[in-house]
Protein backbone atom coordinates (compact mmCIF):
# COMPACT_ATOMS: atom_id res chain seq x y z
CA UNK A 1 0.00 0.00 0.00
CA UNK A 2 1.28 3.47 -0.86
CA UNK A 3 1.89 5.57 2.22
CA UNK A 4 0.45 9.05 2.45
CA UNK A 5 2.74 11.80 1.25
CA UNK A 6 4.26 13.40 4.35
CA UNK A 7 5.87 16.38 2.67
CA UNK A 8 2.69 18.41 2.12
CA UNK A 9 4.07 21.22 4.28
CA UNK A 10 7.08 21.53 2.00
CA UNK A 11 4.83 21.75 -1.03
CA UNK A 12 2.71 24.39 0.70
CA UNK A 13 5.81 26.43 1.37
CA UNK A 14 6.76 26.22 -2.28
CA UNK A 15 3.27 27.20 -3.33
CA UNK A 16 2.42 29.75 -0.68
CA UNK A 17 3.01 32.65 -3.01
CA UNK A 18 0.93 31.10 -5.77
CA UNK A 19 -1.96 33.46 -6.35
CA UNK A 20 -2.47 33.44 -10.10
CA UNK A 21 -1.39 31.35 -13.05
CA UNK A 22 1.57 33.45 -14.04
CA UNK A 23 2.65 34.16 -10.47
CA UNK A 24 2.60 30.50 -9.50
CA UNK A 25 4.88 29.28 -12.25
CA UNK A 26 8.47 30.14 -12.93
CA UNK A 27 10.41 28.85 -15.85
CA UNK A 28 14.14 28.42 -16.25
CA UNK A 29 16.72 30.26 -18.29
CA UNK A 30 16.60 27.38 -20.77
CA UNK A 31 12.92 27.91 -21.53
CA UNK A 32 9.50 27.01 -20.17
CA UNK A 33 9.11 24.23 -17.63
CA UNK A 34 7.61 21.21 -19.34
CA UNK A 35 4.93 19.40 -17.38
CA UNK A 36 2.52 16.57 -18.23
CA UNK A 37 -1.11 15.89 -17.45
CA UNK A 38 -2.74 12.51 -18.03
CA UNK A 39 -6.46 12.40 -18.80
CA UNK A 40 -8.93 9.64 -19.62
CA UNK A 41 -10.42 11.19 -22.76
CA UNK A 42 -9.66 8.93 -25.69
CA UNK A 43 -7.17 10.37 -28.23
CA UNK A 44 -9.62 9.86 -31.09
CA UNK A 45 -12.45 11.86 -29.51
CA UNK A 46 -13.30 15.53 -29.81
CA UNK A 47 -12.97 15.75 -26.00
CA UNK A 48 -9.21 15.26 -26.15
CA UNK A 49 -8.96 17.79 -28.99
CA UNK A 50 -10.98 20.40 -27.06
CA UNK A 51 -8.88 19.98 -23.92
CA UNK A 52 -5.64 20.29 -25.85
CA UNK A 53 -6.90 23.51 -27.41
CA UNK A 54 -7.74 24.98 -24.02
CA UNK A 55 -4.42 23.83 -22.56
CA UNK A 56 -2.69 25.66 -25.43
CA UNK A 57 -4.56 28.77 -24.26
CA UNK A 58 -3.26 28.15 -20.75
CA UNK A 59 0.29 27.90 -22.12
CA UNK A 60 -0.13 31.30 -23.73
CA UNK A 61 -1.30 32.76 -20.43
CA UNK A 62 1.64 31.19 -18.58
CA UNK A 63 4.55 31.23 -21.08
CA UNK A 64 6.94 29.88 -18.43
CA UNK A 65 5.11 26.55 -18.64
CA UNK A 66 4.50 24.14 -21.50
CA UNK A 67 1.90 21.46 -20.81
CA UNK A 68 1.82 18.11 -22.58
CA UNK A 69 -1.58 16.37 -22.57
CA UNK A 70 -1.60 12.58 -22.54
CA UNK A 71 -5.04 11.27 -23.55
CA UNK A 72 -6.51 7.82 -23.08
CA UNK A 73 -4.83 7.19 -19.70
CA UNK A 74 -6.94 5.20 -17.25
CA UNK A 75 -6.53 4.67 -13.52
CA UNK A 76 -4.58 1.42 -13.73
CA UNK A 77 -1.78 3.14 -15.65
CA UNK A 78 -1.83 6.11 -13.27
CA UNK A 79 -1.50 3.81 -10.26
CA UNK A 80 1.32 1.84 -11.91
CA UNK A 81 3.23 5.05 -12.66
CA UNK A 82 2.89 6.26 -9.08
CA UNK A 83 4.10 2.93 -7.69
CA UNK A 84 7.07 2.93 -10.04
CA UNK A 85 8.05 6.43 -8.93
CA UNK A 86 7.61 7.88 -12.42
CA UNK A 87 4.25 9.68 -12.43
CA UNK A 88 3.20 12.66 -14.54
CA UNK A 89 2.79 16.08 -12.91
CA UNK A 90 -1.01 16.10 -12.90
CA UNK A 91 -3.54 13.27 -13.22
CA UNK A 92 -7.23 13.14 -14.03
CA UNK A 93 -9.74 10.32 -13.67
CA UNK A 94 -13.32 9.60 -14.69
CA UNK A 95 -13.78 7.36 -11.64
CA UNK A 96 -14.64 9.68 -8.77
CA UNK A 97 -15.52 6.52 -6.82
CA UNK A 98 -11.78 5.80 -6.62
CA UNK A 99 -11.16 8.93 -4.55
CA UNK A 100 -11.35 6.84 -1.37
CA UNK A 101 -8.39 4.78 -2.56
CA UNK A 102 -6.43 7.73 -3.91
CA UNK A 103 -6.84 9.72 -0.68
CA UNK A 104 -6.42 6.96 1.89
CA UNK A 105 -3.25 5.56 0.33
CA UNK A 106 -1.62 8.90 -0.44
CA UNK A 107 -1.44 8.05 -4.13
CA UNK A 108 -2.85 11.54 -4.77
CA UNK A 109 -1.60 14.19 -2.36
CA UNK A 110 -3.82 16.10 0.06
CA UNK A 111 -4.81 19.37 -1.61
CA UNK A 112 -6.33 20.83 1.56
CA UNK A 113 -3.20 22.75 2.61
CA UNK A 114 -2.74 24.05 -0.93
CA UNK A 115 -6.33 25.25 -1.13
CA UNK A 116 -5.86 27.05 2.18
CA UNK A 117 -2.60 28.66 1.05
CA UNK A 118 -4.30 29.82 -2.14
CA UNK A 119 -7.34 31.12 -0.22
CA UNK A 120 -9.79 28.88 -2.09
CA UNK A 121 -13.00 27.97 -0.26
CA UNK A 122 -14.39 24.58 -1.31
CA UNK A 123 -17.89 26.04 -1.13
CA UNK A 124 -17.32 27.30 -4.67
CA UNK A 125 -18.19 23.69 -5.59
CA UNK A 126 -21.68 22.15 -5.20
CA UNK A 127 -22.13 19.76 -2.27
CA UNK A 128 -22.10 16.64 -4.44
CA UNK A 129 -18.76 17.60 -6.00
CA UNK A 130 -17.35 18.42 -2.58
CA UNK A 131 -18.31 14.94 -1.39
CA UNK A 132 -16.78 12.84 -4.16
CA UNK A 133 -13.44 14.67 -4.15
CA UNK A 134 -12.50 13.79 -0.56
CA UNK A 135 -12.35 10.85 1.81
CA UNK A 136 -12.51 11.18 5.59
CA UNK A 137 -11.41 14.81 5.48
CA UNK A 138 -8.55 14.35 3.03
CA UNK A 139 -9.30 16.26 -0.17
CA UNK A 140 -6.94 14.72 -2.69
CA UNK A 141 -8.91 15.76 -5.77
CA UNK A 142 -10.91 18.61 -7.23
CA UNK A 143 -13.75 18.40 -9.75
CA UNK A 144 -13.00 19.20 -13.39
CA UNK A 145 -16.52 19.39 -14.79
CA UNK A 146 -19.20 16.94 -13.69
CA UNK A 147 -21.39 14.23 -15.19
CA UNK A 148 -24.97 13.20 -14.65
CA UNK A 149 -27.18 10.75 -16.48
CA UNK A 150 -30.52 11.12 -18.19
CA UNK A 151 -32.68 9.65 -20.94
CA UNK A 152 -31.99 10.08 -24.64
CA UNK A 153 -34.95 9.26 -26.88
CA UNK A 154 -35.46 9.19 -30.65
CA UNK A 155 -38.32 11.55 -31.49
CA UNK A 156 -38.86 10.10 -34.94
CA UNK A 157 -39.30 6.57 -33.57
CA UNK A 158 -41.53 7.89 -30.79
CA UNK A 159 -43.82 9.53 -33.34
CA UNK A 160 -43.98 6.37 -35.43
CA UNK A 161 -44.98 4.39 -32.34
CA UNK A 162 -47.58 6.97 -31.28
CA UNK A 163 -45.72 7.88 -28.07
CA UNK A 164 -46.26 11.54 -27.20
CA UNK A 165 -43.75 12.14 -24.38
CA UNK A 166 -40.76 10.47 -22.72
CA UNK A 167 -41.60 7.97 -19.94
CA UNK A 168 -41.55 9.14 -16.33
CA UNK A 169 -41.80 5.80 -14.52
CA UNK A 170 -40.20 2.44 -15.20
CA UNK A 171 -43.54 0.87 -15.99
CA UNK A 172 -44.00 3.52 -18.70
CA UNK A 173 -40.45 2.90 -19.92
CA UNK A 174 -41.14 -0.82 -20.21
CA UNK A 175 -44.35 -0.27 -22.16
CA UNK A 176 -42.68 2.23 -24.49
CA UNK A 177 -39.66 -0.04 -25.00
CA UNK A 178 -41.91 -2.86 -26.16
CA UNK A 179 -43.76 -0.57 -28.60
CA UNK A 180 -40.50 0.75 -30.02
CA UNK A 181 -38.80 -2.61 -30.53
CA UNK A 182 -38.72 -3.88 -34.13
CA UNK A 183 -37.48 -7.18 -35.57
CA UNK A 184 -36.02 -8.27 -38.88
CA UNK A 185 -37.53 -10.98 -41.08
CA UNK A 186 -35.35 -13.62 -39.40
CA UNK A 187 -36.60 -12.60 -35.95
CA UNK A 188 -33.44 -10.78 -34.90
CA UNK A 189 -33.74 -7.30 -33.49
CA UNK A 190 -33.62 -4.35 -35.85
CA UNK A 191 -34.37 -1.76 -33.16
CA UNK A 192 -34.48 -2.30 -29.39
CA UNK A 193 -36.64 0.10 -27.43
CA UNK A 194 -34.40 0.19 -24.36
CA UNK A 195 -31.54 -2.06 -23.33
CA UNK A 196 -31.38 -2.46 -19.51
CA UNK A 197 -28.43 -4.85 -19.50
CA UNK A 198 -25.52 -4.25 -17.15
CA UNK A 199 -22.06 -4.05 -18.76
CA UNK A 200 -23.55 -2.81 -22.04
CA UNK A 201 -22.07 0.57 -22.90
CA UNK A 202 -21.46 2.93 -19.95
CA UNK A 203 -19.95 0.31 -17.64
CA UNK A 204 -17.33 2.57 -16.03
CA UNK A 205 -18.43 3.36 -13.41
CA UNK A 206 -20.58 0.22 -13.34
CA UNK A 207 -23.86 1.02 -15.06
CA UNK A 208 -25.95 -0.37 -12.23
CA UNK A 209 -24.98 2.61 -10.06
CA UNK A 210 -26.84 4.93 -12.46
CA UNK A 211 -30.16 3.41 -11.36
CA UNK A 212 -29.82 3.59 -7.56
CA UNK A 213 -31.10 7.20 -7.18
CA UNK A 214 -34.01 6.39 -9.52
CA UNK A 215 -35.22 3.63 -7.19
CA UNK A 216 -34.31 5.44 -3.97
CA UNK A 217 -31.90 2.61 -3.25
CA UNK A 218 -29.36 2.97 -0.45
CA UNK A 219 -26.03 1.18 -0.26
CA UNK A 220 -25.26 1.16 3.47
CA UNK A 221 -26.82 1.66 6.89
CA UNK A 222 -25.71 4.20 9.48
CA UNK A 223 -22.82 1.94 10.50
CA UNK A 224 -21.52 1.55 6.98
CA UNK A 225 -22.74 -2.02 6.47
CA UNK A 226 -23.97 -3.06 3.04
CA UNK A 227 -27.78 -3.34 2.90
CA UNK A 228 -28.59 -4.25 -0.69
CA UNK A 229 -30.59 -7.26 0.49
CA UNK A 230 -32.53 -5.15 3.00
CA UNK A 231 -33.27 -2.04 0.95
CA UNK A 232 -36.36 -2.70 -1.20
CA UNK A 233 -35.13 -0.32 -3.91
CA UNK A 234 -32.48 -2.79 -5.05
CA UNK A 235 -34.95 -5.67 -5.26
CA UNK A 236 -37.36 -3.54 -7.30
CA UNK A 237 -34.54 -2.50 -9.63
CA UNK A 238 -33.27 -6.03 -10.22
CA UNK A 239 -36.74 -7.40 -10.83
CA UNK A 240 -37.56 -4.62 -13.30
CA UNK A 241 -34.29 -5.18 -15.16
CA UNK A 242 -34.76 -8.93 -15.40
CA UNK A 243 -38.39 -8.67 -16.49
CA UNK A 244 -37.50 -6.52 -19.51
CA UNK A 245 -34.52 -8.72 -20.41
CA UNK A 246 -36.73 -11.81 -20.21
CA UNK A 247 -39.20 -10.11 -22.55
CA UNK A 248 -36.45 -9.73 -25.14
CA UNK A 249 -34.74 -13.03 -24.39
CA UNK A 250 -31.21 -12.88 -23.01
CA UNK A 251 -29.55 -14.79 -25.87
CA UNK A 252 -31.40 -12.77 -28.49
CA UNK A 253 -30.52 -9.47 -26.79
CA UNK A 254 -26.88 -10.53 -26.48
CA UNK A 255 -26.70 -11.28 -30.20
CA UNK A 256 -28.15 -7.85 -30.93
CA UNK A 257 -25.55 -6.17 -28.72
CA UNK A 258 -22.75 -8.01 -30.53
CA UNK A 259 -23.73 -6.33 -33.80
CA UNK A 260 -23.65 -2.77 -32.46
CA UNK A 261 -20.94 -0.16 -32.94
CA UNK A 262 -18.68 1.01 -30.14
CA UNK A 263 -20.08 3.35 -27.52
CA UNK A 264 -17.69 6.23 -28.17
CA UNK A 265 -17.89 6.26 -31.93
CA UNK A 266 -20.16 7.52 -34.68
CA UNK A 267 -21.57 3.97 -34.76
CA UNK A 268 -23.08 4.31 -31.28
CA UNK A 269 -26.39 2.42 -31.38
CA UNK A 270 -28.54 5.35 -30.28
CA UNK A 271 -26.91 7.66 -32.79
CA UNK A 272 -27.54 5.17 -35.61
CA UNK A 273 -31.17 4.59 -34.60
CA UNK A 274 -30.73 1.00 -33.40
CA UNK A 275 -31.67 1.97 -29.84
CA UNK A 276 -34.82 4.06 -29.47
CA UNK A 277 -33.97 5.09 -25.90
CA UNK A 278 -30.76 5.04 -23.89
CA UNK A 279 -29.42 6.15 -20.53
CA UNK A 280 -26.29 8.23 -21.03
CA UNK A 281 -24.35 11.19 -19.75
CA UNK A 282 -24.60 14.78 -20.86
CA UNK A 283 -21.53 14.45 -23.07
CA UNK A 284 -23.57 12.53 -25.63
CA UNK A 285 -25.09 15.88 -26.67
CA UNK A 286 -21.70 16.96 -28.03
CA UNK A 287 -21.07 13.60 -29.69
CA UNK A 288 -24.40 13.75 -31.52
CA UNK A 289 -23.80 17.31 -32.65
CA UNK A 290 -20.40 16.31 -34.02
CA UNK A 291 -21.32 12.92 -35.50
CA UNK A 292 -25.05 12.94 -36.33
CA UNK A 293 -26.29 16.55 -36.24
CA UNK A 294 -29.49 15.69 -38.10
CA UNK A 295 -30.63 13.13 -35.51
CA UNK A 296 -34.12 14.04 -34.26
CA UNK A 297 -33.85 13.34 -30.55
CA UNK A 298 -34.73 14.65 -27.14
CA UNK A 299 -33.36 14.47 -23.62
CA UNK A 300 -35.24 14.08 -20.34
CA UNK A 301 -34.65 12.90 -16.79
CA UNK A 302 -34.59 9.12 -16.46
CA UNK A 303 -37.85 7.49 -15.38
CA UNK A 304 -38.12 6.55 -11.72
CA UNK A 305 -39.54 3.69 -9.67
CA UNK A 306 -43.33 3.72 -9.76
CA UNK A 307 -43.27 3.65 -5.95
CA UNK A 308 -41.31 6.92 -5.83
CA UNK A 309 -42.74 9.35 -8.43
CA UNK A 310 -41.39 12.29 -6.42
CA UNK A 311 -37.86 11.32 -7.46
CA UNK A 312 -38.55 12.26 -11.08
CA UNK A 313 -36.04 14.83 -12.26
CA UNK A 314 -33.16 13.35 -10.29
CA UNK A 315 -30.27 11.23 -11.51
CA UNK A 316 -26.87 9.78 -10.82
CA UNK A 317 -23.99 12.26 -10.45
CA UNK A 318 -20.25 11.80 -10.64
CA UNK A 319 -17.51 13.71 -12.38
CA UNK A 320 -14.06 13.94 -13.82
CA UNK A 321 -11.55 14.65 -11.07
CA UNK A 322 -8.08 16.12 -11.16
CA UNK A 323 -5.20 15.97 -8.69
CA UNK A 324 -1.47 15.75 -8.09
CA UNK A 325 0.08 12.27 -7.83
CA UNK A 326 2.65 11.35 -5.24
CA UNK A 327 6.08 12.06 -6.73
CA UNK A 328 4.88 14.76 -9.13
CA UNK A 329 8.09 16.12 -10.76
CA UNK A 330 7.06 19.79 -10.64
CA UNK A 331 4.73 20.40 -7.67
CA UNK A 332 4.39 24.22 -7.97
CA UNK A 333 3.54 24.07 -11.66
CA UNK A 334 1.27 21.09 -11.05
CA UNK A 335 -0.76 22.95 -8.42
CA UNK A 336 -1.07 26.03 -10.62
CA UNK A 337 -2.49 23.88 -13.42
CA UNK A 338 -4.85 21.93 -11.12
CA UNK A 339 -6.12 25.16 -9.64
CA UNK A 340 -6.79 26.59 -13.09
CA UNK A 341 -8.56 23.47 -14.37
CA UNK A 342 -10.77 23.22 -11.29
CA UNK A 343 -11.59 26.84 -10.44
CA UNK A 344 -11.18 29.12 -13.45
CA UNK A 345 -14.67 30.02 -14.67
CA UNK A 346 -13.53 30.87 -18.18
CA UNK A 347 -11.82 27.51 -18.64
CA UNK A 348 -14.73 25.56 -17.15
CA UNK A 349 -17.30 27.38 -19.30
CA UNK A 350 -15.31 26.87 -22.49
CA UNK A 351 -14.58 23.23 -21.66
CA UNK A 352 -18.27 22.69 -20.91
CA UNK A 353 -19.20 24.26 -24.24
CA UNK A 354 -16.71 22.06 -26.05
CA UNK A 355 -17.50 18.65 -24.56
CA UNK A 356 -20.87 19.38 -22.95
CA UNK A 357 -20.02 18.27 -19.44
CA UNK A 358 -21.68 20.05 -16.51
CA UNK A 359 -19.70 23.03 -15.11
CA UNK A 360 -18.39 22.06 -11.68
CA UNK A 361 -18.26 25.37 -9.81
CA UNK A 362 -21.30 27.38 -8.86
CA UNK A 363 -19.87 30.43 -10.62
CA UNK A 364 -19.05 28.67 -13.88
CA UNK A 365 -22.54 27.13 -14.05
CA UNK A 366 -23.92 30.66 -14.15
CA UNK A 367 -21.30 32.00 -16.52
CA UNK A 368 -22.56 34.06 -19.48
CA UNK A 369 -19.99 32.16 -21.54
CA UNK A 370 -22.07 28.95 -21.29
CA UNK A 371 -23.79 28.40 -24.62
CA UNK A 372 -27.51 27.59 -24.31
CA UNK A 373 -28.66 24.20 -25.61
CA UNK A 374 -32.08 22.63 -24.92
CA UNK A 375 -30.63 19.11 -24.93
CA UNK A 376 -27.87 20.03 -22.52
CA UNK A 377 -30.18 22.06 -20.26
CA UNK A 378 -31.81 18.82 -19.09
CA UNK A 379 -28.58 17.76 -17.43
CA UNK A 380 -28.05 21.09 -15.70
CA UNK A 381 -31.46 20.57 -14.06
CA UNK A 382 -30.63 16.98 -13.07
CA UNK A 383 -27.39 18.14 -11.47
CA UNK A 384 -29.27 20.75 -9.44
CA UNK A 385 -32.06 18.38 -8.35
CA UNK A 386 -31.87 17.77 -4.56
CA UNK A 387 -32.65 14.07 -5.04
CA UNK A 388 -29.74 13.51 -7.42
CA UNK A 389 -27.07 11.42 -5.75
CA UNK A 390 -23.71 9.77 -6.17
CA UNK A 391 -22.13 6.58 -4.87
CA UNK A 392 -20.49 6.20 -1.44
CA UNK A 393 -16.79 7.05 -1.31
CA UNK A 394 -14.94 4.19 0.41
CA UNK A 395 -11.41 2.96 1.02
CA UNK A 396 -11.88 0.33 -1.71
CA UNK A 397 -12.72 2.95 -4.30
CA UNK A 398 -15.10 1.42 -6.82
CA UNK A 399 -14.35 -2.14 -5.71
CA UNK A 400 -17.74 -2.64 -4.10
CA UNK A 401 -19.40 -1.39 -7.30
CA UNK A 402 -17.53 -4.04 -9.26
CA UNK A 403 -18.97 -6.70 -6.93
CA UNK A 404 -22.48 -5.35 -7.54
CA UNK A 405 -21.89 -5.26 -11.27
CA UNK A 406 -20.59 -8.83 -11.30
CA UNK A 407 -23.71 -9.98 -9.48
CA UNK A 408 -25.95 -8.01 -11.88
CA UNK A 409 -24.36 -9.68 -14.90
CA UNK A 410 -25.05 -13.13 -13.46
CA UNK A 411 -28.59 -12.17 -12.47
CA UNK A 412 -29.56 -10.77 -15.87
CA UNK A 413 -28.24 -13.89 -17.64
CA UNK A 414 -30.39 -16.15 -15.46
CA UNK A 415 -27.55 -17.60 -13.38
CA UNK A 416 -29.03 -16.50 -10.01
CA UNK A 417 -32.11 -18.47 -8.95
CA UNK A 418 -32.79 -16.74 -5.62
CA UNK A 419 -32.49 -12.94 -5.78
CA UNK A 420 -32.73 -12.32 -2.04
CA UNK A 421 -30.18 -15.00 -1.16
CA UNK A 422 -27.88 -13.63 -3.83
CA UNK A 423 -28.14 -10.11 -2.40
CA UNK A 424 -27.48 -11.40 1.13
CA UNK A 425 -24.29 -13.04 -0.11
CA UNK A 426 -23.38 -9.88 -2.00
CA UNK A 427 -23.73 -7.83 1.21
CA UNK A 428 -21.32 -10.22 2.93
CA UNK A 429 -18.78 -9.87 0.11
CA UNK A 430 -18.97 -6.07 0.20
CA UNK A 431 -18.65 -5.92 4.00
CA UNK A 432 -15.63 -8.23 3.89
CA UNK A 433 -14.02 -6.13 1.18
CA UNK A 434 -14.56 -2.90 3.13
CA UNK A 435 -13.31 -4.47 6.37
CA UNK A 436 -10.11 -5.59 4.69
CA UNK A 437 -9.48 -2.13 3.32
CA UNK A 438 -10.13 -0.44 6.65
CA UNK A 439 -7.55 -2.76 8.26
CA UNK A 440 -4.96 -1.67 5.76
CA UNK A 441 -5.17 -4.51 3.27
CA UNK A 442 -5.03 -3.87 -0.42
CA UNK A 443 -8.43 -3.43 -2.05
Amino acid sequence: MIKRLAAAAVVVAMLGVAAGVAGAVTGSAKGPTKITIWVGFLPSTHECKVLKGLIAEYDRKAPSVQVNVGCGIRDDKIIAAIRSGNPPDVVSSFASSNVGTFCSTGAWIDLGPLLKASHINVNIFPKASQYYTQYKGVRCALPMLADDFGLYYNKTLFKQAGIKRPPRTFSELTADAKKLTKTNADGSFKIVGYDPASAFYDDQPPKITFYAPLFGARYTDSKGHSILSKDPGWTRYFRWQKSLIDYYGWDKLSRFQSTLGQEFSASNAFETGQLAMMIDGEWRVAFIKDEHPSLNYGTAPMPVDDAHPGLYGAGYINGTIVGIPKGSPHPPQAWALVKYLATDSHFLAQFSNGIRNVPSTIGSARSPEIKPDKHFATFLKIFANPHSDTTPITAVGGGYQDLIQSFAVKWQAGHVSDLHAGLVNLDKQIDAQLAQAEKGGKP
